[in-house]
């Protein structure tokens, strides 16, 4: 019998792409366990919520997070004390200074008391960096460096753990969640409108959580994406334009929300179809599946229509997104930071006409992104086995 808790995942994120790392994740360790031969229990420690978990299973336990369980001896650190393993996936990126210092102190407060009480922490794939601070790089070498297990998703992270943690093995993964299930689209009728899909960041509509360009996008987001809307309504092909939402809190016009944004610019234009509010985000991606073209910047908007054989531009704010996708060999993600509006909005609008083609560059990029994730289940499989070996 082995329990393996999961931090810095979640059972029932509105952040989609963080549900998705976890739901994948499962899927994994539930892979091993079969392998392994051994009951498993996965515990999941996540933040309080009145959100439905849509992570389930006879095998899950969700043991929730607040301020006080991360202080009391008995909340968060007994937990990981009577765990037989963490993983930590740093819920995809968090893991590096470009949110702010709350959130990267919370992350290292959580890997070291993992630490302390003694536990095996294997850090999943993940982005590392960049780390701009003399603390922050220390914190992470310290933690590099106790970890039974390193994996990154990309070339510019494992060189950037390997940079503050010289000599550090790292296991070069990818995206856990091009695994991520999901339902095929169901074949459509000859002559039916193309489906183009828009994701919208509520979070670059905002200015990032300062409001001031957090992110230092060289474009006026806003104003690009309704130029884009408006190049697709206006488009030749005339596809019908979907806006997907990623990022769903239940109060809208938060600065995270994806959702108001398309509602905002519907009202304006009422032949976009507004994506609905989605259950998990095996359903997101089952409704991207069905799309023909796919456009965004939320990175695992992307990832879903990527895995699921969608030709996609993703649009970067930070350089996880060409980290990804590059080191798979796949470049068509452009990039806010430094490209203008006008270059952006022409790479996707070519990307749309030359869909065929990137379907054709995507294919050979997902099969090594999967032969990338076998690496990292085969080394996640031995500290397993391991941990199991130890116990008996």
């Amino acid at each position: 019998m082995l329990t393996v808790s999961l931090i810095l995942h979640s059972s029932r994120s509105v952040n989609l792409g963080v549900g998705a790392l976890t739901v994948a994740q499962v899927e994994i360790l539930r892979s091993i366990a079969r392998r392994l031969e051994t009951p498993l229990t996965i515990e999941i420690l996540d933040w309080v919520s009145q959100a439905e978990p849509y992570v389930t299973g006879p095998d899950i336990v969700i043991k929730e997070l607040s301020g006080k369980t991360m202080r009391a001896p008995s909340g968060y650190f007994r937990y990981v004390r009577n765990s037989d393993l963490v993983i930590d996936i740093g819920g995809g990126d968090s893991f590096a200074d470009i949110y702010g210092p709350e959130r990267l102190r919370v992350v290292f407060w959580l890997k070291y008391l993992a630490h302390i009480a003694g536990t095996p922490l294997a850090l999943g794939p993940q982005t590392y960096g960049p780390f701009t601070k003399g603390w922050s790089k220390a914190l992470a070498r310290g933690t590099l460096r106790r970890a039974v297990l390193v994996a990154s998703r990309d070339r510019r992270s494992t060189e950037a753990a390997q940079d503050i943690a010289p000599g550090l093995q790292v296991i070069e993964a990818s995206d856990v969640a091009l695994r991520l299930p999901y339902d095929p689209p169901q074949p459509r009728t000859a002559g039916a409108r193309l489906r183009v899909g828009l994701n919208i960041s509520g979070l670059l509509m905002s200015g990032g959580y300062s409001g001031n360009n957090m992110f230092s996008l060289k474009t006026d987001y806003p104003a690009m994406i309704r130029t884009l809307v408006e190049r697709f309504l206006n488009h030749p092909e005339a596809p019908e334009l979907h806006l997907v939402p990623h990022v769903l809190p239940p109060d809208r016009g938060n600065v995270e929300d994806d959702l108001q944004p398309g509602l905002d610019l519907q009202k304006e234009y009422p032949q976009i179809v507004v994506g609905p509010i989605f259950a998990s985000p095996s359903e997101a991606k089952s409704y991207i599946a069905g799309l023909d073209f796919f456009a965004g910047a939320r990175m695992h908007a992307c990832i879903a229509a990527f895995s699921s054989d969608v030709p996609v531009v993703p649009m970067a704010y930070s350089r996880k997104f060409e980290g990804l996708f590059g080191t798979l060999g796949y470049h068509r993600t452009v990039d806010c930071t430094s490209e203008a509006a006008e270059d952006i909005i022409a790479k996707v609008l070519l990307g749309f006409e030359q869909r065929d083609v990137l379907k054709a560059e995507m294919a050979p990029a997902l099969s090594m992104g999967l032969e990338k994730l076998a690496h990292y289940e085969t080394a996640l499989e031995e500290v397993m086995e391991r941990v199991l070996r130890k116990k008996r």
